[in-house]
């Protein structure tokens, strides 16, 4: 039907806020901007970049991948193994959106989109690489400064 429902954070990195940077309370709001609607059938994953602006006029970039995921059949449960085994034909899928989310100071939407797409295609293809080790690492990357040297 036509409801919607409400985003929720499923894993956040870093688990706790830098003492310097908090985490944007309500930023699952502004992850789909459209709502958080279930869709009969998978969409091409989007990018876009939200602009936040906390009490001290700092802004805070949110860059947001957002794709859609196989959730769950007509009765409500994951498919299992056994069912694809069986012969017997599924019911029909329904895909709920997930976002992938960066936040930074910095205003650099290619590289966020870049970083992204990089988290995304770790999670998707389910490769022997933890999410938290991806993350790690690009973290810990050193972004020169705009018109500085290499």
């Amino acid at each position: 039907g036509p409801a919607e429902g409400l985003g929720k954070i499923i894993q956040r990195f870093p688990q706790k806020d830098w003492e310097d940077t908090p985490f944007p309370q309500g930023i699952e709001l502004f992850c789909q901007p459209g709502g958080w609607q279930l869709s009969k059938e998978r969409k091409q994953p989007t990018f876009f970049v939200v602009v936040l602006t906390d009490i001290d006029s700092e802004r805070h970039y949110c860059s947001c991948l957002t794709f859609y995921e196989a959730e769950i059949n007509l009765q409500g449960t994951k498919e299992t193994e056994s069912e694809e085994e069986s012969g017997l034909i599924p019911p029909a899928e329904v895909f709920a959106p997930k976002s992938l989310v960066l936040v930074s100071r910095l205003d650099y939407p290619e590289i966020f989109r870049a970083c992204l797409g990089l988290i995304y295609t770790v999670y998707v293809d389910s490769l022997n690489v933890s999410l938290e080790t991806v993350i790690a690492n690009l973290c810990s990357c050193l972004v020169p400064a705009s018109g500085g040297s290499q």
